[in-house]
Parts: C-alpha cells; sequence; structure tokens
C-alpha cells in the first residue's frame, strides 16, 4: 500500500516569494537580533554621570526593553516563517487519500425522505 498517492495531471504551481522569504529569514533575523541588542551594549559601555544606583537602574531598564524587543522579533520571525512554510506546503503536489467504503453505497438513506 502506498502512503502518498499522488493526484494525476496535477500541476505545481511555480515558487514565488516565499522561497525567497525563507532563504533571507535567517540572515533577516541574527541582524535584527544584533541591532537590537546594541542599546543593552551601549548602555553598558556609556559613561553615565550620576549615582551608581540610577545607572544600574537605567541598565536594567534598557535590558528589559532589548529583550522584549528581540523577543517580538524573533516571534515575528517565527510567524513569517511558519506562513511561508505553509505556502510552500499548499503549493506541493496534490495527494489523494486512499478510498473510504460507505456502508449505504448502494441504496444511501436520505433525510429528505423521512
Amino acid at each position: 500500500m502506498n502512503l502518498f498517492n499522488k493526484l494525476p495531471g496535477f500541476t505545481r504551481s511555480p515558487s514565488g516569494r516565499e522561497r525567497r522569504v525563507l532563504r533571507i529569514l535567517p540572515r533577516v533575523l541574527w541582524i535584527g537580533t544584533a541591532l537590537l541588542a546594541l542599546p543593552s551594549v551601549a548602555a553598558r559601555v556609556w559613561t553615565w554621570p550620576g549615582q551608581a544606583d540610577d545607572v544600574a537602574a537605567l541598565i536594567a531598564l534598557v535590558d528589559i526593553y532589548a529583550t522584549g524587543a528581540v523577543i517580538l522579533h524573533w516571534t515575528a520571525g517565527l510567524t513569517v516563517a511558519i506562513a511561508a512554510f505553509t505556502v510552500v506546503v499548499m503549493k506541493g503536489p496534490a495527494y489523494v487519500a486512499d478510498p473510504y467504503p460507505l456502508p449505504d453505497a448502494d441504496a444511501p438513506d436520505h433525510p429528505e425522505s423521512r
């Protein structure tokens, strides 16, 4: 028994933007992560005037915002990847399910006749 019966005569759709999106997505994620982490690195390098407690609180605040932005960026990237992968799968070959013999195939029971 063959698990995957391809639909005969089905023509595959040509690939479109989804392949390009999947190809550049890792680069976009890494560059975006580096850019979003930059304020956190800059906050540590910058010489802040003021007391140490205030500076530590400001650096922690920048870290929290940067972490939230990175998590949002990766979540959006994952969503785009799922959408592009779904389009790739939907443009693939069509398959036919195995036939399912109906018990009342010779004389169907019509609800209108009741």
